[in-house]
């Protein structure tokens, strides 16, 4: 009888420890996300005779991928400033005075049919006390060069489906990776983006600033990334999906490849980044064992999302 009843107790406390792990975890991912599709102004710069309004999603600039659609306008004749030569590059100062930049476009092209110059920028930090970022937007108007500066906050990404990361890679050269899509997945097989970019080392470290050979990045090229999804979460034993496919190159110049949710909750999208031959940039395969009570294995390239 005495066995019995502390077989009770035992098999008690087990069950409320369960409840309680399942209640936090439940807590955790009740987190909305919400998907932006309207471009609204993000920041706006007036310098002598022009003005240039800079929009974005939700009309935010975040940490992460950030697609851009700029305007200038000359503010005399209140006309749009169409097909010039316009050049974009933002530049973060730390609290120790050093200039890094980021990935993105520096000159722009001008969409006709929408009327707008268009870019990104995947910014690496978010803007406090010790990060700030400025642009420096060029422009040529009737054969005259112009230069104009302009401070910008970063945003935190609380989307946590939005998340980067930089690595450097095998080669010693250093890379980046941005997830621009789903903003919010669904439990199904969801079209997944990202984009992969990699810094140009300079030639000739000595240019003026803001020398934009100082602070090239370029998009990387015919590369694969492959992918394995797992619920890292002890009690989801890092369980992968069915019907996940590789990223791979598309001609608007991002990685796209297919991810299945199967339940909401904590995933960790593992990676292995191959370049056009095959070999191993970053990354590392993932055990296929099933792991209950134990936390899950990641490769040593990854980005962890949540919905």
């Amino acid at each position: 009888m005495r066995l019995l009843h502390l077989y009770v107790i035992a098999v008690f406390v087990m069950v409320v420890s369960c409840t309680i792990d399942k209640t936090d975890y439940e807590a955790e991912i009740s987190t909305e996300t919400t998907e932006y599709i309207d471009f609204e102004e993000a920041t706006s710069i007036t310098s002598g005779d022009y003005t240039i309004s800079i929009e974005a999603l939700n009309g935010s600039l975040y940490k992460g991928y950030n697609e851009l659609r700029l305007k200038i306008t000359n503010t005399q004749t209140n006309v749009d400033l169409e097909n010039s030569e316009v050049a974009f590059l933002p530049i973060m100062t730390d609290a120790n005075g050093n200039k890094v930049s980021c990935p993105h476009e520096y000159n722009l092209p001008f969409d006709a049919t929408e009327e707008y110059y268009k870019g990104y920028a995947v910014f690496t930090d978010e803007s406090d006390t010790t990060v700030s970022w400025q642009l420096y937007i060029g422009f040529v108007d009737n054969d005259q060069s112009y230069m104009i500066d302009h401070t910008i906050t970063v945003e935190e990404q609380t989307n946590l489906n939005l998340n980067m990361t930089a690595f450097t890679g095998n080669d010693n050269e250093q890379y980046f990776i941005a997830l621009v899509s789903p903003q919010s997945p669904n439990v199904a097989e969801n079209d997944l983006v990202a984009g992969i970019y990699k810094y140009n080392q300079p030639t000739d470290p000595s240019g003026t600033f803001p020398d934009p050979s100082q602070f090239s990045y370029s998009i990387v090229q015919n590369h694969t990334l492959l992918l394995d999804p797992r619920m890292p979460e002890p009690s989801m034993g890092n369980h992968s999906s069915p019907n996940n496919e590789d990223l791979t190159q598309q001609s608007d110049g991002l990685y796209h490849g297919v991810v299945n949710y199967t339940m909401t909750g904590n995933w960790t999208l593992n990676f292995i980044l191959q370049d056009e031959n095959g070999q191993t940039i970053k990354g590392t395969e993932v055990s296929t064992e099933f792991t209950p009570g134990i936390e899950g294995e990641k490769s040593e390239l990854y980005i962890d999302i949540l919905f």
